[in-house]
């Protein structure tokens, strides 16, 4: 080879590191089985696909460039192929499905992880994000109080704001690790948020929701428990804190419109050892004590949503 074709390919290979790929990962079997309808489509069976997927990341990564996973469904691919004028079983068409949920889709940096923690964290961005978006949609059209005619779903999100700092603020020092689920129509809401204590100084609670709270973990939590008071809906949340060389605490509250009502210590205690599938009773876990939920400190806010 020339010295200018040593060059031009040294070059190549520069650029290509900078060039960004996704990569399209069908998760379970039976996404996979739903693609195999697709001449185009190359496997047999979901093992050998993974491990195929699995030496294609680990080659990117030896390229130096940038890589993504991202979810691939079926069922998203056929309503893209039709709204786009795509056939859908061609190479060409799921290359440019991936693109698109590069850019749009949840999605995980890929940095030499295996494939049996990158598919649970890439499930778990998939299902937050969704969350969020399904949340976020709720407070968006949720409209105005005919009463009033307050914005529902910004009073929502700013009473759980006020909500969430109260019980902080309440929880005190150790770890906390908070979990807020709402039964809206068609969904089951679910968020999570770890924090420590003592929390963040307080706010002016009449300051615009908008700008709290910066982490992106806990702006989902709060949508979803807005969610919740938006709708009028059924939920809960559990608050399980643990503090060096105590006994780990678990308290419980009932979303009731736009309050949180604490549960008992009988009432925390059936929701943590109830199986949530059969109704049948678990065994406590060790080193753990059910506790009621406390009483938050009145509300500055006296009215909170509940004019609407």
């Amino acid at each position: 080879m020339t010295r200018t074709g040593t060059t031009q390919t040294h070059l190549r290979r520069a650029l290509r590191r900078e060039v960004p790929s996704t990569v399209g990962l069908l998760a379970d079997e039976q996404d996979f089985s739903a693609m195999r309808r697709y001449r185009t489509f190359a496997f047999d069976d979901h093992p050998t696909y993974l491990r195929q997927v699995e030496a294609l990341l680990r080659t990117l990564a030896t390229q130096g460039g940038h890589t993504t996973v991202t979810l691939f469904d079926p069922e998203e691919y056929a309503a893209y192929c039709a709204e786009t004028a795509l056939d859908p079983d061609h190479p060409t068409s799921r290359s440019r499905f991936t693109a698109h949920l590069g850019a749009t889709g949840a999605r995980v940096t890929y940095t030499g992880q295996p494939l049996s923690s990158l598919l649970p964290e890439l499930v778990d961005t998939a299902v937050r994000q969704a969350t969020w978006e399904y949340a976020t949609t709720v407070l968006a059209t949720a409209g105005d109080c005919a009463t009033c005619g307050k914005d529902i779903g910004k009073a929502a999100f700013e009473r759980a704001v006020r909500l969430l700092h109260r019980l902080l603020d309440a929880a005190g020092p150790g770890t906390h690790h908070l979990v807020c689920s709402v039964s809206a129509a068609d969904d089951h809401l679910v968020a999570a948020l770890h924090t420590h204590g003592p929390t963040r100084p307080d706010t002016d609670t009449d300051s615009h929701a908008d700008t709290y709270p910066d982490d992106a973990t806990a702006a989902e939590f709060t949508a979803v428990l807005a969610a919740g008071i938006a709708l009028g809906a059924p939920g809960g949340l559990v608050l399980r804190t643990s503090t060096p060389g105590e006994r780990d605490r678990l308290h419980g509250w009932r979303l009731t419109g736009d309050t949180l009502t604490p549960l008992t210590e009988a009432e925390v205690f059936a929701a943590y050892c109830t199986d949530a599938r059969t109704g049948e009773p678990l065994s406590p876990e060790p080193g753990v004590d059910h506790r009621a939920g406390f009483p938050l400190a009145p509300d500055p806010d006296e009215h909170g949503t509940g004019h609407h």
